[in-house]
C-alpha cells in the first residue's frame, strides 16, 4: 500500500513510498494475509493521522478485516498495523470504504459494511486511541454499502450509501441524532446510484458536496452535487469527469489519441509535454480494445482542509488517482 504527500503551495505531489505491505501486516497481526485493499486516509483534530485498511486472509473481499496504523508526525513515521476486533465470527467481513469521523470527546466514528451474507453498512465507535467500543447497524435495510457519513452537528449525521440492489437504483440516506447509537431506515434520494461509491463531505454552511456517478448503469460519468442537509434540494455543480459518448459507449480508436491528450494537457500534463508520448501508450494499451476505448471515473474520495480548500480524489480508468482542488468561491461561480 502506497502514498504520496501533496504539497499545497507547490500543487505537486511527492513520490510514491510504502506505508504497509501484505508481509508486514501478516507479521503484526499474526495470520496469513492474501492481500490488501481500501485505504481511508485521514487527519484527526489532535493532529494524528490515521490509517484505515482492509486485509483478506480467507475467500475474497467477503472475508475481509479492518487494519489502523497512525502517525504522530504527519505521515512520517506509522505505528505497527493493529487489527480491529469487529465481530467474534473469525473477525471477518468488515470493510472500510468512507472518511472517519472525530467526535468532539476525542472518539472516532469509523463507518464500515459487510458483504458475507448479506451487504449492510455499520458505524464503528473507537476510543481515541482506536480501539473497538460498539458496532451499530446503519438502518435496518438490505443492499447497501459502503456508507460516507457527514456530521452536522454534535449529535446528528447523515450517512450516504451506495445502492447495491436491483430496484430503485438511488442514492439511499440515513440519519443518526444520537452519535451514531441508532440509524432511521434507509430512504431513496433524488440521485441515480448505478451500485458505485459515493462521497460526501460538509460545508461551512450546513449544506453538502457530494460526488458520485449520477447513472442508471455504469460508472463513466462521475458529477458534483450541492445539496442541503435535510438533502431534499439537489443541485448539479457539473460534471467532473465523463466519457466523451454520452451514453458511455466505446469510441472509435482513431479518435481517442485527440480526447484523451486535450484531458491530459487539462488535468495540467501541459507540465510534462515530454510525457505524453508514453501516456499514450500506456493509456491505449488499457482502455482500448477491438470494440473502441472505454472511459471509468469511479470511487471518489472527500475531504475539506482547514484553509477551506475541498481535495477530491478518485480512479480514473482503473490506472491513475486523479485529484482535483477547489474552494467556495470556484463554487459560488456555478450558482445559477
Amino acid at each position: 500500500m502506497r502514498s504520496a504527500r501533496f504539497d499545497a503551495e507547490t500543487g505537486q505531489w511527492s513520490p510514491e513510498r510504502v506505508l504497509a505491505t501484505r508481509k508486514g501486516t501478516e507479521q503484526a497481526v499474526g495470520k496469513r494475509i492474501r492481500k490488501l485493499g481500501n485505504p481511508v486516509i485521514s487527519l484527526a483534530p489532535d493532529n494524528r493521522l490515521w490509517l484505515f485498511y482492509v486485509s483478506v486472509s480467507i475467500g475474497g473481499w467477503a472475508g475481509s478485516a479492518v487494519n489502523a496504523m497512525v502517525s504522530d508526525d504527519l505521515g512520517e513515521t506509522w505505528s505497527t498495523p493493529r487489527q480491529l476486533v469487529t465481530t467474534p465470527f473469525l473477525n471477518i467481513s468488515t470493510l472500510v470504504r468512507g472518511a472517519p469521523v472525530f467526535h468532539t470527546d476525542g472518539s472516532i466514528g469509523l463507518p464500515v459494511y459487510h458483504e458475507f451474507l448479506g451487504k449492510f453498512p455499520e458505524y464503528l465507535h473507537l476510543t481515541a486511541a482506536g480501539h473497538v467500543q460498539g458496532k451499530y447497524r446503519i438502518g435496518k435495510a438490505r443492499y447497501s454499502l459502503q456508507p460516507s457519513v457527514v456530521p452536522l452537528d454534535e449529535h446528528r449525521a447523515v450517512a450516504l450509501l451506495r445502492y447495491s440492489g436491483e430496484q430503485n437504483h438511488r442514492l439511499l440516506a440515513s440519519r443518526t441524532e444520537d452519535s451514531g447509537r441508532t440509524w432511521s431506515k434507509p430512504h431513496a434520494l433524488e440521485p441515480s446510484n448505478p451500485n458505485s461509491s459515493v462521497s460526501a463531505v460538509g460545508r461551512p454552511d450546513g449544506s453538502l458536496l457530494v460526488a458520485m456517478n449520477d447513472l442508471e448503469d455504469g460508472r463513466f460519468r462521475l458529477t458534483l452535487y450541492a445539496t442541503d442537509s435535510k438533502l431534499d434540494n439537489w443541485r448539479t455543480l457539473g460534471e467532473l469527469d465523463e466519457s466523451p459518448n454520452p451514453w458511455g459507449e466505446p469510441i472509435p480508436q482513431a479518435e481517442f489519441p485527440a480526447v484523451i491528450l486535450e484531458k491530459f494537457r487539462e488535468s495540467g500534463g501541459a507540465r510534462f509535454a515530454d510525457r505524453e508520448a508514453v501516456f499514450l501508450e500506456r493509456v491505449t494499451a488499457r482502455m482500448c480494445s477491438g470494440h473502441g476505448c472505454e472511459f471509468d471515473y469511479e470511487y471518489p474520495y472527500f475531504t475539506r482542509d482547514a484553509e477551506g480548500n475541498y481535495h477530491l480524489v478518485y480512479s480514473w480508468n482503473d490506472m491513475f488517482i486523479k485529484h482535483l482542488t477547489f474552494n467556495e468561491a470556484w463554487l459560488a461561480e456555478r450558482r445559477p
